[in-house]
C-alpha cells in the first residue's frame, strides 16, 4: 500500500464547485443593469447569446429582454449549479450530496461502454424493482413479466 492518504471525495466536491458556483443576486443584477449588453449570459457560459446581445445593444430589444430576464434569472443560476453540481460529482465517481435538488432534463455523459450496449440490456449498476403481484419467468433470458404480459419486457420473447 501506499503511503498516500486517501483524499475525502466530499471535500473535493465542495471545494470544486465553490470555485465554479453562480450566485443568484449577481445574475439579476447583472440582468437588470448591464443586460443591454448580455453580460448575463456570459455569466452564465452563454456565450452565444451575449455575443448576439452585443450585436445588437443598439436597438434597445435587449435592454427590454435584459429587464424581463431578471425574473428569470434565479431559476437559471440554480439549474446552472445544479449542472455543475452533477458535472462534478460525476467526475468524482460519486452521488450528489444530500440536500441538492437533481435539475430536470439534464443531460450526463454516459460512459462509453453504456452506450455501446445493445438495446434491451441494462444500464451498469441497474437495480431491478421486483414486482407486485404474481410473476412469469422468461424462458429465454429468465427475466420476471408481471402476470398476464404477453411479451417478455426484456428480449421480447413470447409468453
Amino acid at each position: 500500500m501506499s503511503g498516500v492518504p486517501i483524499p475525502n471525495t466530499q471535500a473535493m466536491f465542495y471545494e470544486q464547485f465553490e470555485a465554479v458556483r453562480r450566485d443568484e443576486v449577481i445574475g439579476i443584477l447583472l440582468a437588470l443593469f448591464v443586460g443591454t449588453f448580455g453580460v448575463h449570459h456570459f455569466y452564465l457560459r452563454r456565450t452565444g447569446l451575449g455575443i448576439l446581445y452585443c450585436c445588437f445593444f443598439w436597438s434597445g430589444i435587449p435592454s427590454i429582454l435584459g429587464f424581463i430576464e431578471c425574473f428569470f434569472m434565479p431559476a437559471r443560476v440554480r439549474e446552472f449549479n445544479a449542472i455543475q453540481a452533477a458535472g462534478i460529482a460525476a467526475a468524482l465517481g460519486m452521488n450528489v450530496p444530500p440536500g441538492w435538488g437533481w435539475p430536470i432534463n439534464v443531460n450526463v455523459n454516459v460512459p462509453a461502454a453504456a452506450a455501446a450496449a445493445p438495446a434491451g440490456t441494462p444500464p451498469a449498476g441497474f437495480i431491478p424493482m421486483p414486482l407486485a403481484g404474481p410473476q412469469i419467468t422468461c424462458s429465454r433470458c429468465q427475466r420476471t413479466n408481471a402476470s398476464g404480459s404477453k411479451f417478455c419486457g426484456g428480449c421480447g420473447n413470447p409468453l
